[in-house]
């Protein structure tokens, strides 16, 4: 069959790989077109467009930068329909992903969508949009199956793919002599893959090197940036950059700080205690929050329901917080609590196979 996948981040561009993987195993005819990125083109198939191209952060951003976004929306509509799949396959990424998903309804074409858009997190009535639109929800969150119900929809769980990764990683022995990180303890940083949180978070990442003078810091580049692009906030600081290579990074940290997102949750899967950071436009911010209806901005929290890291969002997020913080879980009872909980999250998230049981109910429905 023919699939085209649209990935708008690099956490779509993850997903997105194993999930190809997983119907390539299924179906020996399997052909793909994608927006993605460089783990969907490792898998083979046609990249029409890299998400480094797409990826805009909050409202503020989003707003200026319309009219490149509305031309992306523009290549990919033409793109699927010159292409003719058999199924379209939207990966998170709403607001992109919701156009697309309207116009191959109008089209004809079977939508599915894989990882849920967080709906539940504000603006809930989008999910009657989405009934209308999308053929079959695939999701990746055990609380969003009641959710969907409450709104008259039928949604399947498949687990959480993060474990299929995970379980699939082999460690590289040679990490810390290839990378010249000795036998030092390792705090880890996480600033993201969009360029936006990049510009706010690293810089503060950064000012508390100082701080820990016995470790090394080591950041987790994005592949859709040079190594030049780091160097400009990294400066002469004795720092550590790696690229492609963040699960080997946090096979052997210590402690890590990471900004909100996907990585918060791999961070969790690999046991390392953390604090979680966020910035955005202030504009961005205080729109969400008229609008948010969640608790929490981590994946790690919103699974527990409670807060088992701590999340520094906007102005609590500078150098002594973040300081403080990794203090309490270099060592000591905060950290062995945070372990604690951890353990507790990985039962709760399950056992890995959820590419393979996604792509087995894709299939099924196809035929």
């Amino acid at each position: 069959m023919k699939y085209y996948l649209v990935a708008g981040e690099a956490s779509g561009d993850l997903h997105g790989a194993n999930l190809m993987k997983a119907l390539k195993e299924k179906d020996a005819k399997a052909s793909f077109r994608y927006f993605g990125g460089d783990k969907m083109k490792a898998e083979g198939g046609d990249l029409a467009k890299h998400y480094s191209e797409l990826a805009f952060m909050g409202f503020t951003e989003v707003v200026l930068n319309l009219q490149t976004i509305l031309r992306n929306m523009k290549t990919c509509k033409a793109d699927i329909q010159a292409y003719a799949p058999d199924v379209l396959i939207l990966i998170d990424y709403f607001g992109f992903n919701a156009k697309i998903a309207a116009f191959a309804k109008e089209k004809g074409i079977k939508v599915f969508y894989y990882i849920s858009p967080k709906v539940w997190a504000w603006n809930q009535k989008r999910v009657l949009k989405i009934k209308m639109i999308v053929d079959k929800m695939f999701c990746i969150l055990p609380f969003e199956v009641d959710f969907y119900r409450e709104w008259g929809m039928e949604v399947d769980y498949v687990g959480n793919p993060l474990l299929d990764e995970k379980s699939a990683f082999v460690p590289n022995e040679d990490f810390r002599q290839k990378n010249n990180l000795g036998d030092t303890e390792i705090i880890a940083l996480l600033p993201g893959s969009r360029k936006q949180e990049i510009e706010r978070l690293l810089p503060v990442m950064l000012s508390v090197i100082e701080s820990f003078p016995d470790h090394v810091f080591v950041v987790a580049g994005a592949p859709s940036f040079p190594v030049v692009y780091y160097q400009q906030f990294i400066g002469a600081k004795n720092v550590k950059l790696v690229f492609g290579q963040t699960y080997d990074l946090l096979h052997v940290a210590s402690t890590a700080v990471v900004a909100s997102g996907t990585a918060t949750l791999e961070t969790a899967l690999f046991k390392v205690p953390q604090v979680v950071v966020y910035k955005g436009g202030a504009i961005s911010i205080a729109i969400a929050r008229m609008l948010v209806n969640i608790k929490f901005i981590s994946l790690v929290n919103l699974i527990m329901n409670r807060e088992v890291v701590t999340e520094l969002i906007q102005n609590d997020c500078n150098t002594i917080n973040i300081t403080d913080e990794l203090v309490g879980l270099v060592s000591g009872p905060k950290r062995m609590m945070m372990m604690e909980d951890y353990n507790d999250l990985a039962g709760v998230m399950g056992e890995p196979g959820a590419s393979a049981r996604t792509a087995g109910l894709m299939l099924k429905y196809l035929k």
